[in-house]
């Protein structure tokens, strides 16, 4: 991270305006109560950590999480991020925005930081 650019635009391409209304349905048939939250393009957040796990899934666009010590992690519509707690990310918003679904989990719920594609959860 340290001041790393992450740069959403590369492989925002193959799922540039589309959305995934199924995503709600799937995390709460999970039992997940997840929460909606979006941003513009190239809108940026600062490296951070929570003190829960979080589940995030794209429904609209797309987001670059920047993991330190770890490659950038792209998400786009579909995609789903499994972050445990105190795992220190920053995140950038793809260049047609994104809207997210978040759901909050007890720390150490999580058996650690996953990346799942559209279609494998």
């Amino acid at each position: 991270m340290s001041g790393e650019r992450h740069d959403a635009s590369a492989a925002a391409g193959q799922h540039r305006a589309r959305s995934a209304p199924d995503v709600r349905a799937r995390l709460e048939a999970e039992g997940l109560a997840p929460a909606a939250w979006s941003n513009g393009p190239g809108d940026r957040y600062p490296v951070h950590r929570h003190g829960y796990d979080k589940v995030i899934a794209v429904e609209r666009g797309s987001i670059v999480f920047g993991l330190a010590g770890g490659e950038p992690v792209y998400l786009g519509v579909g995609d789903r991020l499994e972050l445990p707690a105190g795992t220190d990310h920053d995140a950038v918003v793809g260049p047609d925005g994104v809207t997210c679904l978040e759901a909050h989990l007890a720390a150490g719920t999580l058996p650690g930081l996953r990346r799942r594609p559209a279609g494998s959860w």
